[in-house]
């Protein structure tokens, strides 16, 4: 017996809700309008003109509104402080987890040295400006470069550390501070814009600037939307506040949307206004074009165009450098401390990281970790490289919460409560797919140092995980624990898996167990019970739940034991379906033997049926089988409905294995008038050959019908059993029962349903189901 992955009963400490609808709005655009966008307006313009620098911003919007539907529908229906790797544990489980988890804490903390050092470097610019510095320059020898480098490195820390105490003082001084500076750095952008805008209604020939439109060739825009790319990804952060937003179901979608929605608009009103800022053949222009002009300065270029814009421009610019560089390095220490203390409270990093202030309410050892690696590299690292790493990894987070909304929505759309659903799934995160991948290479040719730096810090984290974490992760609510599993063999030959439900349906599954285990070459058989516990009941006290499976597997296992090795296993878990495909593959099962508890209450989706998802999800054969009163250990007459597809194989074979070998075996087809090429006659003694079995095995019928269900449940009452093959169709279709079911439901004779494994499932199936 072993007892394994038990979870913690303890209570969890929980962080207090205090963050509204518009702070973390407020948050989300703090962490999209930060300082890059402003370096990265004069390189884009400079790379695919004025044209191009507007488009570069209009389309990464679109992109990013299809990951954002991803995270808001992810974060409608797992609220939870981490992110992506909460996503990725519940998707992919948790190796795929750590990993999301591990990036996100590096690339959040790296971005925030960056804003601190973006912040030291333009106050200390307009420090210099004001000849503030001038003493100090003369008590260092007249040394201005050293002293300004000391300046920067020792404004940077001070700046981080002020916003580490914010953070750690809670949530709502967190939310405030940061909805403060975004108000305003948003106010000074919106300044920007609206004098670009004033400058064309004043002087319409500006608009003369945007020809030509694209003079480098509509490949540049793909070079610009990855080097921007990366200004939009605001919706990170909000999916970190999970734990502690109000109606986080409905506000968290709500927020990304809009941010993303509003970020965009306010960009492209920027980047129109740096285009129209520089009049053609004003002075210092000369013959240049206005978008060559302000290109050649590169990530100056911006400030350089705001100072021909308005008056004050530099002023201006600098301000909003400011208000935006600490908004985004708020952001990103709050976005780095949830992710890492996501990694603590599930076990995967030491307890220090899940530790919460008792007063505060925030996770102060999260918090230290994430200052130290933010203070380090802003004090003694060159963040040009990093920060390149950061928007690899990033890249890889969108990546993977793409492949999570896949996952999750086809795998437990059943179990959670959205509150938010994307439009036209799975297209959206498929094109986002489609799109971060190409621009993901690209990011390989912007810096190789980043390439450098990435696989190290991911192959430090996979070291962590296998030598500290994967053996000291607490189980989650969503994950498959094992209560109760007696291995008496070890596994060898066929494997075949029984699922037992109660008592009252083992013995018939015995008895179909006995004949399909007989056929194969040495068979070992799985027995399985899944306790379905409550939501309202922790798992660690789901004992009372195991009661009728302990019946039930003690019932098949005092017949099975005498024929074949055999294994037993009590899970528990929220979902069965889930819990038994997981098995399944755990397994790695060949055959899948599941008993048929009638028809489902709820028949609106399929999906909302245990055996539906098991059917649709299990990467084997997988055979129902419904007993009755009158049902028997030997058939001597066994009626098996075929159209010709897979699945009617696989019941043909089945067929042969219930029945006695000098039973009558009838294939019946049903002519319903519908023009179809199946050869009955010919499909029969096709299995016949297949099977090695005599040409006579089947017999076969046709008659004609308005309605298969009807020629079928009038045929079957002149059989022991009818067998059929499972219909195949898509994962949670919206239909009715389909026609082996509808047999199933409405006769009072034994009735078995075979589904064919591997070969009939598409590979996308058998990734994200």
């Amino acid at each position: 017996m072993a007892r394994k992955s038990r979870p913690s009963p303890n209570p969890t400490p929980e962080l207090s809700r205090e963050l509204s609808l518009f702070h973390i709005i407020m948050m989300g655009l703090g962490m999209m309008i930060g300082a890059g966008v402003f370096l990265g307006m004069g390189i884009s313009i400079g790379e695919a003109g004025p044209g191009g620098v507007v488009l570069t911003f209009a389309l990464n919007g679109v992109f990013a509104m299809l990951t954002a539907m991803s995270f808001a529908e992810l974060s409608s229906a797992i609220p939870r402080a981490g992110g992506v790797y909460n996503f990725a544990r519940i998707g992919f489980g948790r190796n795929a987890s750590f990993l999301a988890g591990w990036m996100e804490w590096f690339a959040s903390s790296v971005a925030g040295s960056m804003y601190a050092l973006t912040f030291a470097i333009y106050s200390i610019r307009f420090v210099d400006a004001l000849g503030w510095l001038n003493p100090l320059y003369e008590s260092f020898g007249g040394d201005p470069e050293t002293v300004i480098l000391v300046m920067e490195r020792l404004t940077a820390v001070i700046t981080a550390g002020l916003f580490v105490y914010i953070n750690f003082k809670g949530s709502s001084e967190t939310g405030k501070a940061g909805a403060v500076i975004t108000m305003g750095q948003t106010l000074f952008v919106l300044t920007i814009g609206i004098f670009g805008v004033v400058a064309v209604v004043q002087d319409p020939s500006r608009l003369q600037n945007f020809t030509p439109f694209m003079p480098e060739g509509w490949s540049k825009l793909l070079v610009t939307m990855g080097f921007t790319y990366v200004a939009f990804e605001g919706y990170e952060v909000i999916a970190q506040a999970g734990d502690e937003t109000i109606d986080p179901k409905k506000n968290l979608p709500k927020a990304m949307i809009y941010s993303v929605a509003i970020v965009t608009i306010i960009y492209v009103l920027v980047a129109f206004a740096t285009v129209v800022s520089v009049k053609a053949g004003s002075e210092g222009v000369g013959q240049m074009a206005p978008w060559e002009w302000i290109g050649q300065f590169k990530e100056k270029g911006f400030g350089e165009a705001a100072a021909r814009l308005m008056p004050l421009g530099n002023f201006v610019l600098t301000l909003a450098v400011i208000f935006s560089s600490t908004s985004a390095l708020n952001a990103t220490i709050y976005s780095g401390t949830r992710a890492s203390y996501a990694l603590g409270r599930d076990g995967m990093l030491p307890g220090f990281w899940s530790r919460i202030h008792e007063k505060n309410r925030t996770p102060y050892g999260a918090l230290i970790a994430t200052a130290a690696i933010v203070i380090f590299t802003a004090a003694f690292l060159p963040t040009e490289d990093v920060a390149s790493s950061a928007s690899i990894m990033f890249m890889f987070l969108f990546f993977m919460a793409n492949l999570c909304v896949i996952k999750i929505r086809l795998g437990m759309g059943d179990e959670l409560e959205y509150g938010f659903m994307m439009p036209f799934f799975p297209v959206p995160p498929i094109l986002a797919l489609i799109m971060q991948a190409v621009l993901a290479v690209w990011l390989v040719h912007m810096s190789v140092i980043a390439w450098v730096i990435a696989p190290i810090w991911i192959i430090a984290g996979l070291a962590i995980y296998l030598l500290y974490s994967k053996n000291r992760v607490i189980a989650a609510d969503h994950e498959i624990t094992i209560f109760d599993e007696q291995r008496n063999y070890k596994p060898k030959g066929y494997p075949v898996m029984v699922g037992l439900a109660d008592p009252d349906n083992a013995v018939d599954l015995v008895n179909g167990t006995y004949k399909l285990c007989a056929s194969k070459k040495k068979p070992h058989v799985e027995l399985i019970h899944m306790v379905s516990v409550p939501e309202h009941i922790s798992l660690s006290e789901s004992e009372e739940y195991t009661e009728p499976g302990r019946e039930a597997i003690t019932e098949a296992m005092l017949y099975l034991s005498m024929h074949f090795p055999l294994n037993t296993t009590i899970r528990y878990c929220r979902n069965i379906a889930r819990g038994i495909v997981s098995a399944v593959k755990e397994k790695k099962v060949k055959l899948l033997v599941l008993g048929w508890h009638g028809k489902p209450e709820d028949r609106l989706f399929n999906i909302g049926a245990t055996i539906d998802p098991i059917v649709e999800r299990a990467p084997c054969n997988v055979v129902i089988i419904k007993g009755s009163e009158k049902s028997k250990q030997r058939y001597k007459s066994v009626l098996v409905p075929v159209s010709g597809g897979p699945n009617s194989a696989y019941a043909a074979e089945i067929a042969n294995i219930m029945a006695e070998p000098d039973a009558k075996v009838t294939m019946l087809k049903v002519d319903t008038g519908q023009k179809r090429g199946f050869k009955l006659r010919e499909f029969a003694l096709n299995q016949a050959m297949r099977l090695r079995l005599k040409p006579d095995r089947f017999t076969t019928k046709t008659v004609k019908a308005k309605s298969s269900v009807i020629a079928i449940l009038r045929e079957a009452k002149n059989h022991e059993l009818t067998v059929l093959g499972m219909t195949n169709r898509p994962l949670g279709q919206f239909r009715g029962l389909s026609v082996p079911e509808k047999i199933a439901c409405r006769t009072s004779k034994p009735v078995v349903i075979a589904k064919a494994g591997g070969k009939v499932d598409s590979l996308f199936k058998r990734i994200f189901s």
